[in-house]
């Protein structure tokens, strides 16, 4: 559970310092019964921080506590699956738009980030067509811009909701810009982190530069899982996720829990080849809502020159760095994120 996550991340972060800073107390965590059925860490700190460490836990539980709904959009094309965090209230609404293409919203759900931008608003994140609780597609459906656009539409439409925040990670970015430039009108805000370029052709790509050793590790793996090609597209997604992030230990700590994040390797192959030849730059001097773009400075998936010249292409744009983050800041520097998002999505 993402109590339990949060909770351990606190020890392992703790205990991380003290494997630098010798003088530090270590902490001390033990397993405690809060009812019949459900089991959350208990984190002893040394006295002076009994009272900081509550703090900390009372964050986490509350944050789970936040309301929780999951449902499902009709559409003739597909069923769309969803989830929301939060309530509605005056507060502006966000639907935050995983990328892939591929993958299921599940790697956007790796900590309690969500959870807590929930405290204040609504939060929305739902699967593409063709994964995660979305796999029921009508045959022969498209995967086309068009179609991923229409399904984000359908899911503003359900919830009823007149114009929202919407924020695109990676892949989630160009669909989010598709979705700007075909109802503006619907958009109050938008966030662009770790985005892909408004076309292919234009974004800046370095993990064969940066990572050659691993690039050759997975072409040997990914080669002698030919004869299944379903394995060998999950190898190379873990092989992916290995050249992504900035900091080992919070790479190890996600990859430990991210088992195979609803990735169907039809789909990326389907949406990448039909969209191949989108291009979207002509649309980003027509935006004329406020745009967030978010990079981490060591992205070498998307690296920080396409965040870069998208932030200026936007008229009043703003760009903001994430200095000890790679291609996943929502997961590296998490708190800063909610700082930096929140203080965006609040500005009037």
């Amino acid at each position: 559970m993402l109590k339990d996550f949060r909770i351990v991340q606190l020890v392992d972060e703790e205990n991380q310092r003290y494997a630098t800073q010798p003088h530090r107390p270590r902490i001390i965590s033990a397993r405690c019964i809060l009812n019949a059925t459900d089991f959350y860490e208990v984190i002893l700190l040394p006295r002076l921080s009994y009272a900081a460490t509550l703090f900390a836990i009372a964050a986490v539980l509350h944050a789970e506590s936040v309301p929780h709904i999951s449902g499902v959009v009709h559409t003739e094309a597909v069923d769309i699956g969803y989830e929301t965090f939060g309530t509605q209230g005056s507060a502006l609404p966000i639907i935050a738009v995983n990328g892939g293409p591929g993958l299921s919203h599940a790697y956007m759900v790796m900590n309690d980030l969500w959870q807590q931008v929930a405290l204040h608003r609504l939060v929305i994140l739902y699967d593409q067509r063709g994964t995660g609780a979305s796999r029921r597609v009508q045959e022969g459906a498209s995967q086309d811009m068009d179609a991923q656009v229409a399904d984000l539409e359908a899911v503003r439409a359900h919830l009823g909701l007149e114009r929202v925040a919407l924020l695109g990670d990676s892949y989630g970015g160009l669909l989010v810009t598709a979705y700007a430039a075909a109802h503006p009108q619907h958009v109050a805000k938008m966030i662009l982190s770790d985005s892909a370029a408004p076309t292919w052709k234009d974004m800046v790509h370095l993990l064969p530069q940066t990572f050659p050793d691993v690039e050759q590790q997975a072409d040997a793996e990914e080669k002698s899982l030919e004869a299944n090609p379903d394995a060998a597209a999950r190898a190379g997604l873990r092989n992916h996720f290995r050249m992504i992030f900035y900091s080992p230990e919070k790479r190890d700590a996600y990859m430990a829990r991210m088992g195979d994040l609803g990735y169907e390797p039809a789909v990326a192959g389907a949406v990448s080849k039909a969209t191949e030849n989108i291009d979207l730059t002509q649309s980003l001097p027509g935006f004329h809502f406020p745009v967030l773009v978010i990079t981490g400075r060591y992205d070498m998936n998307v690296a920080p020159l396409t965040a870069w010249r998208m932030a200026h292409a936007i008229p009043g744009a703003k760009i903001v760095f994430f200095e000890q983050s790679g291609h996943l800041p929502a997961f590296e520097e998490p708190e800063k994120y909610r700082s930096v998002l929140e203080s965006f999505l609040n500005d009037r």
